[in-house]
């Protein structure tokens, strides 16, 4: 089932640019760091979720990119434009060859299941 995305005819012609442009760089960003590495983790400081996940890569040999923005104390903002971005609403975002994943537990379930080694090979 396809997400409700708003669509742009439904957005005023006047705050297209600025809805277009909110926060962007980091979304930019990420995506050029997601065509570059095959496997990306995006957290945040004072989270132990992305450390799970990262520490998860780690035990599995697997070799990773990592983009750290901020903690629970700022860049909210920032974040939350990647939240609307993926859809997904919690930190780490795990992208393994251009596809969102999911966070730690959805990564962990991956190679466990030995998964996570198909999609990479």
């Amino acid at each position: 089932m396809p997400r409700p995305i708003l669509d742009e005819s439904r957005i005023h012609p006047a705050i297209r640019a600025k809805v277009a442009g909110h926060e962007q760089a980091i979304v930019q960003e990420v995506m050029a760091a997601v065509a570059q590495h095959a496997v990306v983790v995006v957290g945040m400081g004072m989270n132990p979720f992305p450390k799970k996940a990262r520490k998860a890569l780690d035990a599995a040999g697997v070799s990773y990119h990592y983009l750290e923005y901020g903690n629970y104390l700022n860049t909210w903002r920032q974040r939350n434009a990647l939240k609307l971005w993926t859809g997904w609403p919690t930190l780490p975002m795990v992208f393994v060859k251009g596809t969102l994943v999911g966070g730690a537990h959805e990564l962990i379930r991956l190679i466990d299941s030995g998964e996570l080694k198909q999609l990479l090979a």
